[in-house]
């Protein structure tokens, strides 16, 4: 079997919000797996392995400083993740902005338009 891709592990680790909860949590501090767990309904075990799928995708690494390992984000996969989406979010304006062009045009045209091609009597 084949490893995925960075980009592919980093979206495949996101796909969960138990994931994507806990990354928000490490945005603003480091914690250990205990204070991590705190919040939900899960065992320490069903964390670790949470993090086990962060720590695969190098959304988050963990110190060792004796008995304190505590987790911390580490961002730029998700750097390249949206730089990934941002290609597609580059598509979407460009549409939306000729979308808005035409819909000026119309505008601009009036109802007499309408009216000529018969569609108005």
């Amino acid at each position: 079997m084949t490893t995925p891709d960075p980009l592919s592990q980093v979206f495949s680790a996101l796909s969960d919000p138990t994931r994507r909860s806990i990354l928000g949590r490490l945005a603003n501090t480091e914690l250990t797996v205990s204070e991590l767990a705190e919040p939900y309904d899960m065992s320490l075990p069903a964390i670790t392995k949470h993090l086990k799928v962060l720590e695969n995708a190098r959304l988050i690494s963990r110190g060792k400083t004796a008995q304190y390992r505590p987790c911390k984000l580490e961002a730029e996969p998700l750097k390249k993740a949206d730089d990934w989406i941002s290609t597609y979010r580059r598509f979407w304006e460009e549409s939306f902005d000729r979308l808005d062009d035409y819909l000026q045009t119309l505008q601009a045209e009036g109802p007499q338009k309408g009216k000529q091609n018969g569609k108005s009597k």
